[in-house]
């Protein structure tokens, strides 16, 4: 069984996809990408980009009962492998050890031309 995860506290989906699905001990978030749910900025550089798409990601993880503790995987995508070392620190300061498995890849171009994009599997429990 599964069920849909949403909330208002993240941005809503912009295509056929759910924000998250609760697959029982398994919840799987979608990418998050640095859009203010609130106003549907975009901040500006990999820094305040990174915080958004991190702080959209904890509202997914809220909603479905969950904490940044509970990821045991994330996907990071960036738009330049040269933001690398400001996106990791910024990352660094929302996970704590010990960190999930991570793969972070560089790829040509993100939705709305934006400089990152984090999804996450979470554990309950």
């Amino acid at each position: 069984m599964k069920t849909v995860i949403s909330t208002t506290k993240a941005p809503g989906a912009i295509g056929p996809y759910s924000q998250a699905i609760d697959c029982g001990s398994f919840v799987y978030a979608s990418g998050q990408i640095p859009v203010d749910p609130a106003t549907g900025n975009i901040p500006e550089g990999i820094t305040a980009q990174a915080r958004q798409s991190l702080a959209n990601v904890k509202a997914i993880l809220e909603e479905a009962g969950l904490k940044m503790e509970n990821v045991v995987k994330t996907t990071c995508f960036l738009a330049e492998m040269s933001d690398f070392a400001a996106f990791n620190e910024v990352y660094a300061e929302a996970f704590t050890a010990p960190y999930p498995a991570r793969s972070c890849v560089a790829v040509k171009e993100l939705p709305k031309q934006v400089l990152c994009e984090v999804e996450v599997i979470a554990v309950k429990g």
